[in-house]
């Protein structure tokens, strides 16, 4: 029974997986949700998918610092805002003739629009200088006006 639980377990984080990459380009179709279902179905499944989707180069940071309640950078924000809104409004202009869905999707897209808002902004560390960039430098010598500039010799 373990096994079969394993089993089912990888299959709903791999298919949580396609549909939050779906996601990432459907406004429709959350991507976060889907992420965390997977993360949480592989972390009791299988050490080696969840090791891979918390590396991901593409989504490993995101699941990461929502997991641990950092939240979503700016740029995150700005990103899935724009292709949120770009998604909606050329599905309402181009592709939907129904004013009634029409006013669904521009509700959904402010219900999606506040609630990325409100996740807090998560700002990546800022590098700290190196010991030897906060020593002070060594001047170099200068020349007091009407003197010549003396260099002394090691």
């Amino acid at each position: 029974m373990r096994r079969f639980n394993k089993i089912l377990l990888i299959i709903i984080g791999t298919v949580s997986v396609v549909l939050g990459v779906i996601g990432m380009f459907l406004p429709l179709l959350p991507t976060t949700p889907f992420l965390l279902l997977a993360a949480w179905c592989y972390s009791r499944s299988s050490e080696r998918f969840y090791n891979w989707l918390l590396t991901n180069r593409w989504c490993g940071e995101y699941i990461r610092n929502y997991r641990e309640g950092n939240g979503i950078s700016r740029q995150n924000k700005i990103a899935a805002l724009s292709l949120l809104w770009l998604t909606m409004l050329l599905t309402m202009v181009f592709a939907v003739s129904l004013w009634w869905v029409r006013v669904i999707l521009a509700s959904i897209g402010v219900a999606v629009t506040v609630h990325i808002l409100r996740i807090k902004t998560w700002q990546p560390p800022v590098d700290t200088p190196s010991a030897s960039e906060t020593l002070p430098q060594s001047q170099e010598p200068t020349a007091h006006p009407g003197q010549p500039l003396q260099k002394s010799h090691p």
